[in-house]
């Protein structure tokens, strides 16, 4: 995959002496190595994968392997939800059933499960399932829309919060303590990224 970045020269780690151990800590886990998962199975674990190169568009395995893990932690964790729609499954049962009833659709459209299609299949599975369309009775437990919303928003939300993608869209990490200085509209503060002077 090509280089996506406009600030080539940008690493965003470079800053991490200026934060706070608690937080550099928590940042430098997002590298890894990753432990065991303690909720996903293995076939779970390669579906996501396969669905995280979808949503993000990258299969850049360093940076996809943190998002399947924190989404790991998520559903192994023994804290509620913030809020759920009336009638959506907590979010363990809406993922582990959702990716059994993804496989059987799978299974139903092209006769092999979804980690054995092509990827162009597995880009149609995933649009039909994001419009509601995969029919099927699986779905009557398991809201198709909502299994989509919840991936995707699981697996941005990791996904933008790796160092690597933090460089590659210029964004400084955390400023505590140092702090912005320079607020106005176009300044910039000293360690911030810059664009690639010669970029049109």
């Amino acid at each position: 995959m090509q280089e996506r970045t406009r600030y080539i020269n940008y690493n965003v780690l470079k800053e991490k002496e200026h934060w706070d151990d608690h937080t550099r800590e928590i940042v430098l886990k997002r590298l890894g190595p990753f432990i065991e998962y303690k909720f996903l199975s293995e076939h779970e674990t390669k579906m996501i994968l396969a669905i995280a190169e979808h949503i993000v568009y990258d299969e850049r395995k360093e940076i996809l392997l943190y998002v399947v893990h924190n989404l790991d932690n998520t559903l192994a964790s023994p804290i509620g939800e913030n809020q759920r729609k009336v009638g959506i499954p907590e979010h363990k049962i809406l993922v582990r059933q959702g990716l059994k009833a993804v496989d059987k659709f799978a299974q139903k459209q092209y006769g092999v499960s979804f980690l054995e299609i092509n990827k162009q299949q597995q880009l149609s599975v995933l649009t039909a399932l994001s419009k509601g369309e995969a029919m099927q009775m699986e779905w009557q437990s398991i809201p198709q829309k909502e299994l989509f919303k919840k991936l995707a928003t699981e697996i941005v939300s990791a996904y933008y919060s790796h160092p690597t993608v933090w460089s590659e869209i210029g964004y400084g990490g955390p400023a505590y303590p140092r702090g912005y200085v320079r607020v106005e509209t176009g300044l910039t503060d000293p360690w911030e990224a810059k664009r690639d002077a010669n970029e049109a």
